[in-house]
């Protein structure tokens, strides 16, 4: 096996993305004990990545602002180089990715052979669509290794800082039973990977009459749906925590919760690294492509039979047919005996 002392991770894509190539570094940590790495990250993921043991620093690429074009790929790539990589390995296929490791002068530069830069790397691996995407971002390892890499979860390590906020915003919003706490996530950047807002309500007023008690998670562009969602269900124990937190706050309240409800979306993987139980609801996009919930007592929620589904990788902005079947046909009481029974499990 190879030794490397200097090892740079690039992967500029969605945060779920990033959290799903943390497994990767896990691994080269383990595989390369005395090696420094780095991952190159936009500036959202940066909180993810910025206290995590296994990596030395997290560098911000903001590739759509300050970085965009050929400047910032050069200028960028000017600062990797007085590194010393020795090697880079980078799960994500796009040209710029690829071209920026290469302008970084890094000997060594594994990534899939479907990347549209993959004439800029110097070795290839086989990109399987038929396995979980961990799975496909371990076995960018193999030319660096003679030994299987097992498979683990994303780790993510919140802060004290984190874990007092998550404390004082419990006690500001009067939970009355933390230890009972249900995670509902409704949003998501695609419409198409949406399950219904009245069908959410309805959920959280029936983990309600459960006895459970339920925080709504989002960020600043979900508040209006998860405060739509809370007056829907009428129920003092919805909580709306959308747009109060960090990313790194938002994986703690996570890790509080006994499950998570949510769409295909970055939740969905953030309490993978968490610890925490998935029911994932998939509409436009499937499992199969490999970005399904992680965990050992997760669950997909899904209409199965559809010859329309799946219409697309990431999901759009409205249902191409204009059924919307594959959500439609998800009713509120499926959903919630799934979760009750994923609870008893726990």
């Amino acid at each position: 096996m190879r030794d490397f002392k200097n090892i740079l991770v690039v992967q500029t894509a969605f945060i779920g993305d990033v959290i799903l190539t943390l497994p990767l570094v896990q691994a080269c940590k383990r595989l390369f004990p005395a090696a420094a790495i780095d991952i190159v990250v936009t500036p959202a993921a940066i909180e993810l990545c910025a206290n995590h043991q296994d990596i030395r620093e997290a560098v911000a690429y903001d590739k759509r602002g300050a970085d965009s074009g050929l400047a910032g790929l050069m200028r960028l790539s000017r600062v990797l180089r007085s590194r010393s990589y020795d090697l880079a390995i980078v799960p994500h296929r796009s040209l710029r990715s690829a071209a920026l490791a290469a302008l970084s002068r890094i000997p060594i530069r594994i990534g899939f052979d479907r990347s549209a830069g993959k004439v800029l790397l110097t070795e290839t691996v086989q990109h399987n669509r038929t396995i979980h995407e961990i799975d496909r971002n371990l076995s960018l390892l193999n030319p660096v290794t003679d030994t299987p890499v097992p498979r683990e979860l994303p780790r993510l390590s919140p802060s004290e800082a984190d874990k007092r906020r998550v404390d004082r915003l419990l006690v500001e919003l009067e939970v009355i039973r933390p230890e009972t706490l249900v995670a509902i996530a409704p949003g998501t950047i695609w419409n198409t990977k949406r399950w219904l807002k009245e069908r959410f309500a309805s959920l959280a007023v029936n983990l309600d009459e459960a006895g459970l008690e339920i925080v709504l998670l989002g960020g600043k562009g979900d508040e209006v749906l998860c405060q739509e969602i809370r007056t829907l269900s009428g129920s003092s124990h919805v909580y709306n925590t959308a747009g109060m937190l960090s990313l790194m706050q938002s994986v703690e309240l996570i890790r509080r919760c006994r499950l998570i409800v949510c769409n295909d979306s970055a939740p969905m993987h953030m309490a993978a690294a968490a610890g925490t139980p998935v029911v994932a609801i998939f509409g436009a996009t499937v499992p199969a492509f490999g970005f399904g919930p992680s965990g050992p007592l997760d669950i997909v929620v899904e209409t199965q039979g559809l010859k329309c589904r799946p219409c697309s990788t990431h999901g759009g902005k409205e249902c191409p047919i204009r059924t919307f079947d594959c959500m439609n046909n998800i009713m509120y009481e499926r959903v919630f005996q799934i979760t009750m029974d994923v609870l008893a499990k726990r």
